[in-house]
């Protein structure tokens, strides 16, 4: 008989360091594969002061849902900003830029969230910041883009072409 797939927070173990330039830097426990999750990714992510672990960005196909560990930050989600505290849960549905969502640890401790998406392994995801677009295809659950079959392929949103370009 195989184990129940529970695993509680405090014996996650951190395995990816994001590090970017001044404002980015946290760490995630990739929770979701390590249960045996098929439909579902899930981490925690642990935020440093001041930072954030992801850019400004919104999703076409899946959704996200995060629920707020420890300390404080804010959301960034669409034109809108509010504070985050313990206990806050989190919908960022799929959609256009005005579902677009960043968490940024506005605390003087580290920020610890729960993150859930669904696995739809081909998406688009838009950067209204930085005005760019990406698409992955062929991703597992709770994978990183770099292990996509299709992935890393970010292109300025004004770089667009005619459908016949090129043929």
């Amino acid at each position: 008989m195989n184990n129940p797939p529970v695993i509680n927070i405090d014996e996650v173990e951190f395995s990816r360091d994001i590090k970017h330039g001044d404002r980015f830097e946290a760490k995630v426990a990739a929770i979701g594969a390590r249960l045996g999750a098929k439909k579902l990714g899930y981490n925690i992510t642990a935020v440093a002061p001041g930072k954030r672990a992801f850019p400004y960005h919104n999703h076409h196909a899946n959704e996200e849902m995060f629920l707020i560990l420890e300390g404080e930050g804010t959301l960034r989600f669409g034109k809108h900003e509010r504070k985050l505290r313990r206990g806050d849960v989190i919908c960022c549905p799929c959609g256009g830029t005005d579902v677009a969502h960043q968490i940024v640890n506005s605390g003087a401790s580290e920020l610890r969230y729960l993150a859930v998406s669904t696995a739809i392994d081909t998406d688009i995801f838009q950067y209204p910041d930085s005005g760019k677009f990406g698409a992955v295809g062929g991703r597992a659950a709770g994978a990183a883009l770099a292990a996509a079959t299709f992935a890393g392929k970010f292109v300025a949103e004004s770089a667009g072409v005619d459908y016949w370009d090129g043929e």
